[in-house]
């Protein structure tokens, strides 16, 4: 297990080679015994990159359109479906909410980005 002793994908240690595959009983990721850490890394920046429902790139500034009716955590009201928001910001959330923005309404918010759509 010389190189490749982590997954490139979620860095585990419990992976086992199966014929000319590696396989991460963690994450599901296989790759081939021959790939190159290189790629690993190559690939790793990709991961970061934030999108969109239908898989449009999104940036901080843009303008999303909500896909579906959103339940307020600790409110009795909804972020109704079409509802644009203007001027996002990224953020990298550790529960999967990866914008930041203000809702007309509602006030600061934080979405699931496969909940919006760029406008």
């Amino acid at each position: 297990m010389s190189n490749e002793s982590k997954c490139p994908k979620c860095s585990s240690e419990h992976i086992y080679q199966d014929g000319n595959l590696w396989v991460c009983p963690e994450c599901a990721h296989e790759w081939g015994v021959h790939a190159s850490a290189e790629s690993a890394e190559e690939q790793a920046p990709q991961d970061n990159v934030i999108k969109d429902a239908n898989g449009n790139i999104l940036q901080d500034g843009d303008t999303v359109v909500v896909i579906k009716d959103l339940k307020v955590k600790g409110s009795s009201s909804v972020v109704k479906v079409g509802t644009k928001v203007k001027n996002i910001r990224l953020s990298d959330g550790g529960d999967g909410h990866d914008i930041s923005c203000k809702i007309d309404g509602f006030g600061a918010m934080n979405l699931k980005s496969e909940f919006v759509k760029k406008a």
